[in-house]
């Protein structure tokens, strides 16, 4: 478009200027010039398509906010205002002149002027002609001899004495009979024509004529007859002076040019007229073309900048622009370039400081993940900032969705965490330590458990924070107190076992010896101590045999076996029980496990549900087992009086019991049995009242069928 723009200029320049040359009426471009005006109309048009496209094509730019339409639009109406205005205030005096100029030149005292001259010219030659006239007569008068005979020898005599240029004598039919010239034999005859010999015959010939070699000459042509009455023409050239002549001629071309002028003068206006219009036209239509284009080259560089601008705002640093000039938008290009080279640069150190930090925290990530403890980190408002997940776990609580989450806003969303909170403040609260360490007995929705607490203030600078790392100790200090009561039952078990023998034996001699000696009612006392004795002797054994079993590490053989095949075989012993409920897997539950040990444990799990229900109206016991998530699970329930939640923690610790008679061993060996197995053994009170125990077992592979 910008090309074909530039072309249409130079064409319309060119067609212009030809056209404006044909208007002067000066040269031979003007019989051409309808054919020129054509071109110029039609180029017109071609100018006029090229702006309507333009228009259209910023109209649609417009329509689609693509940058840089308004500022070409501004521009081109800028250039529209000093085309036009200037243009049309150009068009409309040049018009006024034109018109009053064709007017001036047609003024009426010029044309009297003009019509004076040339009479006054035409007076002149008719006076010289009428001098030459009567010269002829004379002539012809004193040619004649004495006798009245026509003498051509005097012609020479004749035109001497009154100057004239020649004098000639012809015949009727325009033969030359003898001439007498000023210059000489040599000289050119002005032979008369028939209209002139005609003319001369009737009644003389006079005129003014156009000489051969420029200039004006007099011509009068007179009939003579001698005495014969002969007839003959007389002939007698005068030159007109050259002065006169020129003047004359002058006079008559100027008046016959303005008489030309004038009879054209409406025509003049008209053409001049249209050329000056389609003049303006061109010129106005041209420059808002050319402005298209100005403008379009002049918002190009910014478009790009302004596309380079989106591309770096997504992030696309390595938009280069070509440098096309040397001004300010050169200067501007260079300077984006020079910020873009700058940002890639920059985006490439930060994607490399970016990587090194992603790297350092995915590690620091991959620690915090793969830490048992629970770790915390907090700003210095107590917002949360960082949690592992170890921390929800030893919790049981998701801790995520308290991140940027005040401490003491968590107890209003979770009161069971409000002892948790206040423990942490509390360790922050004095300014002093830099570290704290704390043991907390927390009772969550499991049951009790043991925190050890230990926080640290991180020192970064003006963003001060706090990092908390905290454990659950509750099966640490269980191990320690079961290794500790399995120290105690080993030295009872030795301490106590030993004298039992002993005491039983001399009570069975002492009845042996003395029971026929002594009278009967002595006899009877007799033997119901001694009966007292051996049965509180046993009753120790069965104690020290507790300890023992407690103290004594199982000797566990583990074997892959059907976990929902020993327990039908453990319930056929319960089948008398009318309120148990069993509800077994359909398929083999297989774990590894000892046979014996398993039984021991349901055993006593069965017989503490039924020692609990004794007093309910309606017992209610129930055996459930499933797989749920790769595990296998064993729930033991009833609706007895269920366990005190102070003791509920401390249930597999020995000598804890809710019964009026027994050691309390039981869930405590219950519960090392389970963990040989690898199992996790709950107790919970169940709504309104009862006890749900749930045993997990890893679930093993099925056995291969032959």
């Amino acid at each position: 478009m910008r090309y074909l723009v530039i072309i249409g200029a130079v064409l319309g320049t060119i067609l212009l200027f030809l056209l404006a040359t044909a208007s002067s009426n000066t040269s031979g471009l003007a019989v051409h010039y309808w054919e020129l005006f054509a071109l110029n109309g039609l180029m017109l048009l071609v100018l006029l398509v090229i702006l309507v496209r333009q228009l259209l094509r910023l109209r649609w730019r417009l329509k689609e906010q693509v940058f840089g339409s308004k500022l070409t639009l501004r521009l081109v109406l800028m250039f529209a205002a000093l085309t036009i205005l200037p243009g049309a205030m150009v068009y409309t005096v040049s018009v006024q002149f034109l018109t009053r100029s064709i007017e001036g030149w047609f003024n009426v005292n010029v044309e009297k002027a003009l019509d004076r001259g040339l009479v006054l010219g035409q007076t002149a030659l008719h006076h010289q002609l009428d001098n030459l006239v009567s010269t002829t007569s004379i002539v012809s008068a004193r040619l004649r001899d004495d006798n009245g005979i026509i003498n051509p020898g005097r012609l020479g005599v004749m035109r001497a004495q009154y100057q004239v240029q020649e004098l000639a004598l012809f015949n009727t039919n325009g033969r030359l009979i003898a001439m007498a010239s000023a210059g000489g034999k040599d000289a050119p005859v002005f032979y008369p024509d028939g209209a002139m010999l005609k003319e001369a015959f009737e009644s003389n010939y006079r005129g003014v004529e156009n000489d051969i070699n420029g200039g004006l000459l007099l011509r009068s042509v007179q009939r003579v007859e001698d005495i014969k009455g002969a007839p003959m023409l007389l002939q007698a050239i005068q030159p007109v002076p050259q002065g006169l002549s020129d003047d004359a001629e002058l006079v008559e071309r100027v008046r016959a040019d303005y008489k030309q002028l004038s009879l054209s003068r409406a025509g003049l206006k008209v053409i001049y007229s249209l050329t000056l219009t389609l003049t303006m036209l061109l010129a106005v239509l041209l420059a808002l073309a050319l402005a298209f284009v100005l403008s379009d080259r002049l918002s190009a560089p910014l478009r790009a900048l302004a596309a380079g601008t989106r591309a770096v705002a997504q992030g696309d640093f390595s938009q280069r622009q070509p440098v096309t000039s040397r001004d300010e938008l050169g200067i501007l290009t260079q300077s984006f370039n020079l910020m873009t080279r700058q940002l890639a640069e920059a985006s490439e150190t930060v994607d490399r400081n970016q990587s090194q930090l992603e790297a350092a925290r995915g590690y620091l990530e991959g620690v915090l993940v793969t830490l048992t403890s629970g770790v915390l980190t907090f700003d210095e408002r107590f917002r949360l900032r960082a949690v592992n997940p170890s921390a929800s776990y030893i919790l049981g609580l998701d801790l995520e969705r308290f991140r940027g989450v005040k401490l003491n806003a968590w107890a209003e969303d979770l009161p069971d965490l409000h002892g948790f909170c206040d423990t942490i403040q509390q360790g922050f609260a004095n300014q002093e330590p830099k570290q704290w360490q704390h043991q907390l007995d927390w009772m969550s929705k499991a049951g009790r458990r043991v925190l050890l607490l230990r926080g640290a203030r991180l020192q970064r600078g003006a963003d001060n924070g706090v990092v908390v790392v905290f454990d659950d100790i509750t099966e640490l200090m269980q191990a320690q107190r079961d290794a500790a009561w399995g120290e105690v039952a080993k030295r009872l078990a030795h301490e106590i076992k030993n004298p039992l023998t002993p005491i039983q034996l001399s009570a069975e001699r002492i009845q042996h010896r003395l029971n026929d000696k002594l009278e009967q009612a002595d006899a009877d006392m007799l033997d119901r101590a001694t009966k007292t004795i051996v049965k509180q002797v046993n009753e120790l054994k069965k104690m020290v045999d507790a300890f023992k079993d407690y103290a004594r590490q199982p000797a566990t053989k583990l074997k892959l076996l059907d976990l929902n095949q020993l327990l039908g075989e453990v319930l056929v012993l319960y089948e008398a029980t009318p309120f148990l409920r069993l509800q077994l897997s359909n398929t083999p539950l297989w774990v590894m496990g000892d046979a014996t040990l398993l039984r021991q444990v349901m055993h006593n799990l069965l017989q503490n549900a039924q020692d609990a229900v004794v007093e309910q109206p309606t017992p209610q016991l129930s055996v459930e087992a499933a797989v749920i998530h790769h595990k296998v699970l064993v729930m033991v329930a009833d609706n007895g009086c269920g366990i005190p939640p102070d003791m509920l923690s401390r249930v597999f610790e020995p000598y804890v019991t809710t019964k009026q008679k027994g050691t309390g061993l039981g869930l405590a060996i219950v519960k090392k049995i389970i963990d040989e197995h690898s199992g996790v053994i709950h107790i919970t009170n169940i709504e309104p009242h009862g006890v749900r125990v749930t045993i997990e077992f890893p679930l093993a592979e099925a056995p291969a069928t032959a």
